[in-house]
């Protein structure tokens, strides 16, 4: 009976023992990443004129996935003017650290200006549309001034020095050459030409049976064209029509006041995409 209790004493302790270390591993990683890996906000040096402010965003990705593609800029001066500013402007979506030089417009100069650096603040709220995840990061006015006339780091350093550089798709393709088996003794080498007798039924349908040369196909305009879903991002569609056609980091887009006067090019560039997602309308 004593030897009963004293075990179910120990296994008890055991368990308390083990539910107290993984509430102090759990409190330490919550600990961890408060302190260490929580989204940051960088003022950086604008290279546009006094409408521009850069700066770059550091988050955990692999934790947090998100497409940030949007700022909003917010001044709050209640005993000052301007009262009130808010500012909103979008960008490329960026899937890890980024920085980006963004114009405020003529706003942002009377955000700078204000006297009233002790009672204003400014806040900045970083928006993944896609993703519904914002990051907010918020300022007394002075000691944003102080970043921002220290900054010296611009937003093409940053990016060059936090690189990102995303894996492009392999694609295994089929080893041929033009070496032909040898032939069995007795048989002649011809040449599979629609011309010739033996090979016009392999001709047949393809527009080459008789001899006759293929017509060249004609041209047509595109009244829209569109990326579906699944782009993975060859480069193909670019390397063929970059008037067209623009490969971002992971998708592509079609060109503002792209020329849609070509179809045969556009059309060719359809039928290169791996993964079929261009998709036109004849005009």
């Amino acid at each position: 009976m004593n030897t009963s209790l004293i075990a179910m004493g120990i296994a008890f302790l055991v368990v308390i023992g083990l539910v107290v270390n993984l509430g102090v591993l759990s409190l330490l990683s919550g600990a961890f990443h408060f302190l260490f890996a929580r989204p940051k906000f960088l003022v950086l040096k604008s290279n546009i004129s006094a409408t521009g402010l850069a700066f770059g965003h550091k988050w955990n990705s692999a934790r947090e996935p998100a497409k940030f593609d949007k700022v909003k800029l917010r001044f709050f001066n209640p005993f000052g003017k301007p009262t009130h500013v808010e500012i909103e402007r979008e960008f490329a979506a960026k899937t890890t650290d980024f920085a980006v030089d963004v114009d405020f417009g003529n706003s942002l100069k009377d955000v700078l200006q204000t006297k009233n650096l002790d009672d204003s603040s400014i806040q900045f709220e970083l928006v993944s549309s896609k993703d519904g995840i914002t990051h907010q990061f918020e300022y007394k006015m002075r000691k944003f001034l102080e970043k921002f006339n220290q900054a010296s780091e611009t937003a093409d350093d940053f990016n060059n020095t936090n690189e990102y550089v995303k894996d492009k798709p392999l694609f295994e393709t089929t080893t041929k050459t033009f070496i032909a088996d040898e032939l069995p003794e007795g048989e002649v080498a011809q040449i599979a030409l629609p011309t010739n007798p033996a090979f016009q039924a392999a001709f047949a349908g393809a527009g080459g049976g008789g001899g006759a040369s293929a017509e060249p196909q004609e041209n047509f305009e595109v009244k829209k064209v569109w990326i579906a879903d699944g782009c993975i991002v060859c480069d193909a569609c670019e390397n063929i029509y970059p008037e067209v056609f623009e490969v971002l980091e992971d998708t592509c887009i079609i060109r503002p006041d792209a020329p849609l006067n070509d179809g045969l090019k556009i059309l060719e560039a359809a039928e290169a995409c791996p993964v079929e997602v261009i998709k036109f309308d004849r005009a």
